[in-house]
C-alpha cells in the first residue's frame, strides 16, 4: 500500500440546534474576545442572531465582521484581519458558506502570525501559528469546515489559494437547522458542488489519494445522491438537510486529503471572470470534464456510479456504467433547476479562449486530473459546455 497522510478537523460536533449552544460547545478554547466572520445576507436573515446572543450571554466580547461577499476579495480579507487586530481578539468563528469560512481561516492565520499573505499562497507555504478557530457552515456544499484550503480573489479575475493543515479549524460545529432556509437554487448548486468534491477526490491522480478518502467519498455520494432532490424541493425536510450537511462534510474530508482536479480548475475562471457561484460553475463543466476524462478514468467512475445513482447497478459494463453516471449527473443538474450551458450564465463564445488560458493557471489542481489537460483540451471542454 502506498504511504499517505490524512489530516482533518480534530473535533466535529453534528447536532440540531448546536449553533445556539456555541459557548457551551466551544468553552474557552477561543478566549473571551472573538472575531465573528459572516456575510450581510445571513445578518439580514437573522441566522446569526441566536449564536451571537448566546455568545454575548456567556460574557464573550464579539466583533462582528459581516462584509464577506461571494468569491471574497483580498481587500475583504485584509479588512477582516484589521478588525480582529483592532479588537485584540483571541479567536475566530467563521459562520456561513464557503466564502465566510475561507476568510475566517486566513484571518485567524494572519492576525496571529503576522505573515505576508503573498508568501502564504500555494501548498504548504503558510508558516503560522494561527488563532484558535471554529467554523460553523450554513450551506451543505463546500465542506470547507474540514479542508485545509482557502480561496481568495486577488485581482479582478484571479483566484489564489492557501493550502495548509495549519488552517484546519480546531472545531467544526454542524447544525442542520441552519440550512433549512436555503433557497432551492443554492441548495442545488451547493449539493452538486459536494458531489463534485467526492467524485474528484475518488478519481484524483494525487499521490496522496488514499483508502480513507475513497471510503469517505463513496459514503458522501450515497448521502448526497439520495437526498439532494428532496432537499431542493422540500427544503423543510430536516432529515434530508441533515444528510446533505453530513455528505458535504464527508466529501470535504475526502478532497482535503485527495485533492480535486480539472472540474475545479475549469470552474474557477467562471467565478473570477463572470462571478458565477462556485457550485454552479462546477456543475456547468462537470459532465464535459468527466467525458474528457473517461478514456483514463472510466473504471473509477463506474466504481462510484451506483453510490450516487443505485439504478445504474443494471449497467452491464464499465463503459456503460461510466457513461450512465455522467449522463445521470447532467440530468440531475437539469432536474434540480440549475443552468446547464455556459451561454445561460452570460458567457459568450468569444470568451472561451480566455477562459481556457486562465484555467491553465490552476496548476495545483490540473496535476491531479486523471487525464492530462492541455489548453486546447480546456478550450474543447468549454466549447462542449457552451
Amino acid at each position: 500500500m502506498n504511504p499517505f497522510v490524512f489530516n482533518t478537523t480534530p473535533s466535529i460536533v453534528f447536532e440540531n440546534g448546536a449553533s445556539r449552544r456555541l459557548p457551551e460547545i466551544l468553552g474557552r478554547r477561543l478566549g473571551s474576545a472573538i472575531l465573528f466572520v459572516t456575510d450581510p445576507g445571513l445578518r439580514r436573515l437573522g441566522l446569526c442572531d441566536p449564536a451571537l446572543a448566546a455568545l454575548a450571554q456567556a460574557g464573550m466580547t464579539v466583533t462582528v465582521f459581516d462584509s464577506v461577499e461571494a468569491d471574497p476579495s483580498l481587500a475583504t480579507l485584509l479588512k477582516a484581519v484589521e478588525a480582529g487586530r483592532s479588537a485584540a481578539v483571541g479567536g475566530v468563528i467563521g459562520f456561513g458558506g464557503g466564502s465566510s469560512i475561507d476568510v475566517a481561516k486566513l484571518a485567524a492565520l494572519l492576525i496571529r502570525s503576522g505573515e505576508d499573505i503573498d508568501a502564504a499562497w500555494g501548498v504548504g507555504n503558510a508558516k503560522g501559528p494561527r488563532l484558535p478557530l471554529a467554523l460553523v457552515p450554513t450551506t451543505a456544499g463546500t465542506g470547507s469546515e474540514a479542508t485545509p484550503v482557502a480561496i481568495i480573489t486577488v485581482a479582478e479575475e484571479e483566484k489564489r489559494g492557501v493550502s495548509s493543515p495549519l488552517i484546519l479549524p480546531d472545531i467544526a460545529v454542524l447544525d442542520p437547522e441552519l440550512t433549512l432556509g436555503l433557497p432551492p437554487a443554492i441548495t442545488a448548486a451547493t449539493g452538486v458542488d459536494a458531489m463534485v468534491h467526492a467524485i474528484e477526490a475518488y478519481a484524483s491522480r494525487n499521490a496522496n489519494n488514499n483508502p480513507l478518502s475513497r471510503m469517505l467519498a463513496r459514503q458522501a455520494l450515497q448521502l448526497l445522491g439520495a437526498n439532494i432532490e428532496t432537499a431542493v424541493f422540500d427544503g423543510g425536510d430536516l432529515a434530508a438537510r441533515s444528510a446533505m450537511l453530513l455528505g458535504s462534510l464527508l466529501a470535504g474530508q475526502a478532497f482535503a486529503n485527495s485533492p480535486v482536479a480539472a472540474v475545479h480548475a475549469l470552474a474557477y475562471p467562471l467565478g473570477g471572470t463572470f462571478h458565477v457561484p462556485h457550485g454552479l460553475s462546477n456543475a456547468l463543466v462537470l459532465p464535459h470534464v468527466l467525458r474528457f476524462n473517461a478514456p483514463d478514468a472510466a473504471h473509477l467512475y463506474a466504481e462510484i456510479a451506483t453510490d450516487a445513482f443505485p439504478a445504474l447497478a443494471g449497467e452491464p459494463s464499465v463503459q456503460s456504467r461510466c457513461a450512465g453516471f455522467i449522463e445521470a449527473l447532467a440530468d440531475l443538474s437539469k432536474r434540480v433547476g440549475l443552468q446547464t450551458r455556459l451561454r445561460d450564465v452570460g458567457v459568450g463564445e468569444a470568451h472561451l479562449a480566455k477562459l481556457a488560458a486562465d484555467a491553465m493557471k490552476q496548476t495545483r489542481l490540473l496535476v491531479n486530473n486523471p487525464r492530462p489537460v492541455s489548453e486546447a483540451d480546456a478550450l474543447a471542454i468549454y466549447r462542449a459546455a457552451w
